[in-house]
């Protein structure tokens, strides 16, 4: 497991930070119902984010993860992965996400991810400049999110596979940079057995290559999934990596 279940994203939280937030079911163009969680700030600032999970879908990780967006002035929905197949109910730490995983579809991600888009788009709250960002199937997700034609700002995946076969039938970034339409900005491990340093590279050179905008960030000595665990000795690169996401997020958000 590359990930601990009762962990918490690693960022303090703002104490006085005005936000609201909620949980609620979207619908996507295929007519697909998914459940997501929506935080927003008391004063927009018109940027916003979609969080695209890792396999667990909508885990609370993912809702604290809004919240800490929220309470930088950033708006953020978090989305799950599975309510074709496993409906809309909450699910716990135990539940078995593998086969509902290998059956979500490229297809049926990318609808659910203009569904949402759509959703923070139509809430009235001055959104300008949308941005996606996700975490492991999620940072390969908010990679091809850039080929959708939804108008991002820009995106940011964190250890996204870039190159090779997918979990599902989701293509290689690394194969599709050249339908990309705006910044990247990618946070890998440097020890990270699963995606070697070499493919990072490539990713970046194919990224440059394309004339894209890119930022490529290789973490010393962090390994898979270091955002999402709770070990301290992470703290410095996850430290770093917030970092360089919110500098991201201001530097290519409308004013």
């Amino acid at each position: 497991m590359c990930f601990d279940l009762d962990s918490a994203p690693p960022i303090p939280p703002i104490a006085g930070a005005a936000v609201e937030s909620k949980s609620l079911t979207l619908r996507a163009a295929d007519g697909n119902s998914f459940r997501a969680f929506h935080a927003w700030p008391a004063e927009t600032t018109g940027k916003a984010v979609v969080i695209l999970p890792d396999v667990r879908g909508l885990h609370h990780y993912y809702e604290e993860l809004a919240i800490r967006f929220a309470e930088i002035g950033v708006e953020a929905l978090a989305i799950d992965y599975f309510g074709r197949t496993a409906g809309l109910g909450d699910r716990g730490d135990g539940f078995d996400y593998g086969p509902h995983v290998a059956q979500t579809t490229w297809a049926g991600l990318s609808v659910d991810i203009a569904g949402a888009a759509t959703y923070l788009r139509s809430e009235g709250h001055g959104v300008r400049s949308l941005f996606t960002t996700g975490f492991c199937m999620g940072g390969r997700n908010a990679f091809l999110s850039a080929t959708l034609g939804l108008g991002m700002a820009g995106v940011v995946g964190f250890y996204g596979f870039p190159g090779g076969p997918g979990r599902n039938d989701s293509p290689a970034p690394i194969d599709v940079v050249t339908l990309m339409e705006c910044p990247v900005l990618g946070i890998f491990g440097g020890a990270d057995a699963a995606i070697p340093v070499a493919t990072i590279q490539q990713f970046r050179e194919a990224l440059t290559s394309a004339g894209l905008d890119n930022e490529i960030v290789v973490e010393p000595d962090a390994p898979h999934s270091f955002f999402d665990r709770k070990q301290a000795e992470f703290q410095r690169q996850s430290d770093d990596a917030w970092a360089r996401v919110q500098h991201f997020v201001e530097a290519h958000g409308a004013g």
